[in-house]
């Protein structure tokens, strides 16, 4: 049996950045996944080209049943951290909108710089390894790729099931209620959103269209580009509200956001043009049929009584609709929910009833905004707990 200070399940950001941390300090870790490739999330995020942080990586930006135990990691690892050892790997950057940093290199290089500091400070990576049984109390032990691992410490670093086409799956959560923590509710996030039959031809009129909206569901509200899909809608809006979204609610959605319908028609009140044709000016111009009803659409905007625009008004800007629910785990980019953070230690990610058991990244109840903030948290919570193994 190989004995080690630490094993960590689990080859994903935060592993690796957890990893790469405690074998800094001279660790004998040994990391353990059962893909053939390091990262496999990493490669593939941001379109290939990796939006590793974001510049307001601040706890506002995260979901958690107990939103202050983000603080503690994200003030200890800040995205110039993440800047500097990118650059210190020959890795360059660009800033877009909301002050997301995406690689210039691409997300592969990422992957690979990860995985090779690890290396580089004596972390063995075992690749291509089917974890089997998991157990022991500290020292833990782990079965994988016919090997017998032990360690005072071991780390959960799992992700959640969400993207199972590069290999996700719940074993992170099944692990953690082995050793006896809680799960809160899990579902999928940053998910396109499905609506229901009797909407279905809109969507498949409007398929393909993307244009600025406001979605508001549960109590949060996000403006930027929504989607129209074949079943739904998507578009980096309607997937930072996925995220709050819960089944069977309602959300509304501002098809004008900035802008007021009521001034729009003013400014035309002479104008003889029916409603449809005004609004073509400003929106698809096949939305505005869908969202009114004939004889509204094709009145003349000099005819539009008070109660006719405000039922425009209110089709425009406050059109409401309860989605059948999600595309689920497979188009979902993160997993809400996770191993409840109430009984792990903000400040080491260690479970407080299980001594030397940790779990960091994905696997617990964090879930960031779209734009850098969930793969800030698996660096940033990989590095608090790689201080501490």
């Amino acid at each position: 049996m190989d004995r080690l200070d630490a094993v960590i399940l689990g080859a994903g950001a935060s592993g690796l950045w957890c990893a790469m941390t405690a074998g800094a300090r001279g660790r004998r870790v040994a990391v353990i996944d059962h893909g053939v490739k390091t990262a496999r999330k990493v490669r593939v995020s941001g379109g290939g080209m990796c939006n590793f942080t974001n510049l307001d990586a601040s706890p506002e930006h995260y979901l958690c049943a107990n939103p202050h135990f983000v603080k503690s990691a994200l003030a200890r690892l800040s995205p110039w951290d993440v800047v500097g050892f990118l650059g210190e790997n020959g890795i360059t950057y660009e800033e877009r909108d909301h002050g997301q940093l995406f690689t210039l290199e691409g997300a592969g290089r990422v992957a690979g710089a990860l995985a090779e500091r690890c290396q580089r400070t004596g972390v063995e990576i075992l690749t291509g390894c089917e974890i089997g049984k998991v157990s022991g109390n500290g020292p833990f032990t782990v079965e994988a790729g016919g090997r017998s691992l032990a360690a005072d410490r071991l780390v959960l670093a799992l992700g959640g099931p969400s993207w199972p086409q590069v290999g996700a799956t719940d074993l992170g959560f099944r692990l953690a209620e082995q050793f006896g923590l809680k799960l809160t509710e899990t579902r999928p996030g940053l998910v396109p959103l499905v609506f229901p039959k009797k909407r279905q031809a809109m969507c498949v009129e409007m398929a393909g269209n993307a244009l600025p909206a406001t979605v508001e569901t549960e109590g949060a509200r996000f403006t930027d580009p929504l989607l129209f899909t074949h079943r739904g809608i998507s578009g980096p809006a309607v997937l930072q509200a996925s995220s709050y979204w819960r089944e069977n609610r309602p959300m509304t959605i501002d098809f004008l956001p900035g802008q007021r319908l009521e001034d729009v028609i003013e400014e035309h009140r002479a104008s003889n043009q029916q409603l449809r044709n005004l609004l073509a000016r400003i929106l698809p111009k096949r939305l505005p049929p869908l969202l009114l009803d004939a004889p509204l659409a094709d009145s003349p905007v000099s005819q539009l009584s008070k109660a006719q625009i405000e039922t425009a008004c209110e089709a425009i800007h406050r059109f409401t609709i309860t989605p059948s629910g999600t595309e689920g785990y497979a188009k979902a980019e993160v997993t809400v929910g996770g191993v409840d953070t109430a009984r792990i230690s903000s400040k080491t990610m260690e479970a407080r009833d299980v001594p030397g058991l940790y779990v960091i990244g994905e696997t617990l109840d964090v879930t960031g905004h779209l734009g850098g903030f969930n793969l800030h948290w698996a660096f940033a919570s990989g590095a608090a707990c790689g201080e501490d193994l």
